[in-house]
């Protein structure tokens, strides 16, 4: 089935849909991993944009029930070269297009991604339709423009919870609290609350591998409702959309700050130089992919890591904070921690696995940083 997918510049392609009739829109970004599509169709933080994979033959693996990254598809449309019809893995449940049909999200091949790619690198990320009943793409090109832009675009509400809940080792799990707001910590470890943004399921996985007792909220929760449940540290979590626009967030975590070590990740790691009185700023086409190289400043090592984000802070808008790490492609900053306060964030995402594991040393840093606060 022909398919159209158009930019905001007036730029268009031709492809063929392999998931049957459909319209979707968003910002459309490419994403340069070779491997892990199903971990980027389920992360939180692409709502709001169309991922184009860069790689030309995806879903030759299928798609199965142990790589998920939260409980749904979250794209709002999957572009690629190639879509391999018949995966050989014997992990496969299902194949790419009867996953995305079965959540009705658009997927389009036939494009030519590299000159996509390309035009994106060049000119930006920018917003697109994809359509399947398009007869004229100059059509599409102008609803486009009316899009919204992701700055400015809050979408933090769009991904969290209704309900606080825990990570019972094979999936959040609801937990209610008391009449008065309080929460009966079941655990021994150092007591966690952590707001959900849109945050992936291997963070929690990774937070309570390495002994925390850990309750997850919503991303509307005030500081007051946090101080109740008592907890002794706070994580700020990954997630879609522009931080400047989720001021309630940075309110409730400036309020936080100083009454407990905190740490974040991707979004956590801008709501909280946001909280810090910095800015953000967007980058032209945002990090979306795997082997990304970052430096630790304070050994010289380089992790090689997955990142995904389209916003930045700029550290040169933050006191009392020292830059802890550093992208060698561009050299944005990647992490930061607070001279004065038990604070550290990263940009890009330890709980991945683009290949090795080194920057999940950051849950240990984490659990580290506790230990000395705490003094257990």
């Amino acid at each position: 089935m022909k398919a159209f997918l158009a930019l905001e510049d007036g730029t268009w392609f031709e492809g063929e849909s392999f998931t049957g009739p459909g319209r979707a829109g968003g910002e459309v970004i490419f994403n340069t991993g070779m491997t892990g599509y199903q971990e980027v169709l389920t992360d939180p933080s692409y709502v709001g944009q169309m991922v184009c994979m860069t790689y030309p033959h995806i879903g030759n693996y299928g798609v199965n029930l142990d790589d998920v990254e939260s409980d749904r598809i979250r794209v709002e449309a999957f572009i690629v070269k190639e879509c391999c019809k018949e995966p050989s893995n014997w992990r496969a449940k299902e194949t790419l297009p009867e996953y995305l049909r079965r959540h009705n999200v658009v997927g389009i091949e036939g494009i030519d991604t590299r000159a996509l790619t390309r035009h994106l690198r060049l000119h930006g990320a920018q917003r697109g339709i994809i359509a399947t009943d398009c007869k004229d793409p100059a059509d599409l090109v102008k609803q486009a423009r009316d899009l919204p832009p992701m700055e400015g675009l809050g979408l933090a509400d769009a991904v969290t919870p209704k309900e606080p809940y825990i990570w019972d080792g094979k999936g959040p799990r609801t937990v209610t609290l008391n009449a008065d707001g309080t929460y009966d910590w079941p655990g021994t470890g150092p007591r966690v609350v952590a707001f959900d943004c849109g945050i992936k399921w291997n963070i929690l996985r990774l937070l309570v591998g390495v002994g925390l007792d850990l309750l997850v909220v919503p991303a509307f929760f005030t500081a007051d409702q946090v101080k109740k449940i008592n907890p002794e540290s706070v994580f700020l979590s990954s997630g879609p959309g522009d931080p400047a626009a989720l001021t309630d967030m940075v309110h409730a975590t400036s309020l936080l700050l100083d009454s407990y070590p905190t740490a974040g990740i991707c979004l956590g790691h801008q709501l909280l130089g946001l909280a810090l009185g910095g800015k953000t700023y967007k980058l032209k086409f945002g990090h979306h992919g795997l082997n990304h190289p970052v430096k630790e400043l304070a050994t010289g090592h380089i992790e090689i890591s997955s990142q995904n984000h389209g916003f930045c802070v700029d550290i040169n808008t933050l006191k009392d904070v020292e830059l802890t790490h550093v992208n060698l492609n561009d050299n944005t900053l990647e992490g930061f921690a607070h001279t004065k306060k038990p604070i550290i964030a990263i940009q890009y995402h330890p709980e991945a696995g683009p290949g090795p594991h080194d920057s999940r040393s950051f849950f240990g840093r984490y659990r580290d940083m506790l230990r000395r606060e705490l003094g257990r």
